[in-house]
């Protein structure tokens, strides 16, 4: 059995890299492109970055930043944040980027999100998603790094993103986010059930036995942040990443 991709989610604020809770209190982390360098050494499968400031600011990707973070990295880059035009894609795929996530601008339309895959193939692009459970129940999309709901449903919104051609789904769970608590499972399989394209969680991991419970609900990846950047009681910076025998646990897990 092919082993799930594991994926580190590193978030960029004013070039450097933090973690947040619930999209909320960064802490500073470290350099973006020294974390890269030991998640090289590590092997991990693919590392996704987020800019959390660029489309709540309104400007572009850091083309800069992001070329001379991809050309540090040993594996698949995927990145996101501040994404509003094809031409932006082509910069970001010519800077190194194999997948870029489309969040924020599909709360107006999906057409980037067919355009882009149209022109790069949906392999390349992944719809972001971040959602936080709503006052009356039940989970409400959000953009601009959760300050905007949007009014489609959140079924409504996923269907019209796999319509559209998205490759991937990136999954966010606003409420989890930093918690290391665990994943929102309930989120996941609502989600996940029936899904045609691979479904990418993120969002409370703190565990192995996290990243196993999202998948068995129907997760085809995992991603996580505060997991692989803190360590112990008081969340000392050290970056880190499950070693072989952990990982072999996931492949001997049962699944669905």
């Amino acid at each position: 059995m092919q082993r799930p991709r594991v994926i580190p989610c590193l978030l960029l604020r004013d070039r450097g890299l933090v973690k947040t809770v619930r999209f909320k209190d960064s802490v500073y982390i470290g350099d973006p492109v020294n974390a890269v360098r030991i998640f090289n050494d590590k092997e991990v499968d693919e590392i996704t970055v987020l800019d959390i400031d660029a489309s709540r600011e309104g400007r572009e990707p850091d083309y800069e930043l992001i070329s001379e973070i991809a050309g540090e990295c040993f594996m698949p880059l995927a990145y996101g944040g501040g994404v509003t035009s094809v031409d932006q894609v082509r910069k970001l795929i010519r800077s190194g980027v194999e997948k870029v996530i489309i969040n924020t601008a599909t709360a107006r339309s999906s057409r980037l999100i067919s355009d882009a895959a149209s022109i790069f193939g949906s392999q390349a692009i992944i719809a972001g998603i971040d959602v936080k459970r709503g006052l009356l129940g039940g989970y409400k999309v959000h953009v601009r790094s959760g300050t905007v709901e949007v009014k489609a449903s959140l079924k409504e919104h996923v269907a019209e993103l796999v319509a559209a051609g998205a490759g991937e789904i990136l999954l966010n769970s606003i409420d989890r986010d930093g918690s290391m608590a665990g994943y929102d499972i309930d989120l996941i399989r609502q989600v996940g059930t029936a899904l045609p394209i691979p479904l990418v969680v993120v969002g409370g991991a703190g565990t192995l036995d996290h990243l196993a419970d999202a998948l068995i609900a129907g997760a085809s990846a995992v991603s996580a942040g505060s997991m692989f950047v803190f360590h112990g009681r008081h969340k000392a910076v050290l970056i880190s990443y499950p070693d072989a025998a952990g990982l072999a646990r996931l492949v001997a897990m049962p699944m669905p």
